[in-house]
């Protein structure tokens, strides 16, 4: 899984929205490091609760509440059209299954949402209205054999749109520390980027998917946040 967030770091995906950013993820975590920290350090030797716990189980209640009822999450999908869906609990990201032809293995490894893009809202009239779009980063290896190379697409998943960023050939499926990643898609002439999209589509990883991953990630983020409150909400009770 590493390789996933590793290709993601190594180069920048050139959006065609505004440049991705991952500042709010980043003080999410810096959030909620320090909020563990805090806790750890300023809990009483006494079984008498603090003020500052007793307001931290009050809002992780409420939100438990929220999440519990109010707006509950369904039980994650296991199928997708013609692949399985291997969900991570705890963990950013997933991994999908599939064959084509009886000849082709395919895995796919996806992340939870991992930036926003600005863009016009999809179907409005209005060109000049701009709406915020969740990044979803695609990794997509398609092989004919456990030991044989492997094409990789990396791939990101807009909420109505899947866009291939790069194209690259994997050594017996081994990613070098600093391999050549392929020409900016872009560049490509238009025949082959054409080629490359009706070869994906061919094998279902087309915009269906990325309307499906993002509905999928939507749901396993109100998961994943329940389960930290409930994980928070255990350790304040201690």
């Amino acid at each position: 899984m590493s390789r996933l967030f590793g290709i993601a770091k190594r180069y920048s995906f050139p959006f065609s929205y505004s440049q991705i950013s991952y500042s709010y993820l980043n003080a999410a975590y810096s959030f909620s490091t320090q909020l563990g920290h805090f806790m750890y350090s300023s809990r009483p030797c006494s079984t008498v609760r603090s003020p500052f716990d007793a307001n931290i189980l009050r809002i992780i209640h409420n939100k438990i509440e929220h999440f519990s009822y109010v707006a509950p999450p369904n039980q994650p999908a296991t199928k997708f059209s013609s692949f399985t869906v291997q969900d991570q609990p705890g963990q950013q990201w997933v991994r999908l299954k599939g064959r084509f032809d009886d000849v082709e293995d395919i895995e796919m490894e996806v992340t939870m949402f991992d930036g926003y893009g600005i863009g016009p809202i999809a179907g409005g009239g209005d060109s000049s209205v701009e709406d915020v779009r969740l990044h979803i980063t695609l990794l997509v290896d398609i092989s004919k054999g456990t030991d044989d190379d492997a094409l990789e697409f990396a791939c990101s998943a807009w909420p109505e749109s899947l866009e291939i960023q790069r194209v690259y050939l994997l050594k017996n499926q081994k990613v070098l520390d600093r391999p050549y990643m392929g020409p900016d898609f872009r560049k490509l002439s238009i025949e082959l980027q054409k080629t490359l999209r009706d070869f994906l589509e061919a094998r279902g990883i087309n915009n269906e998917l990325s309307v499906f991953l993002h509905e999928y990630m939507m749901n396993k983020n109100r998961i994943e946040q329940l389960h930290w409150c409930e994980k928070v909400k255990s350790f304040v009770e201690e």
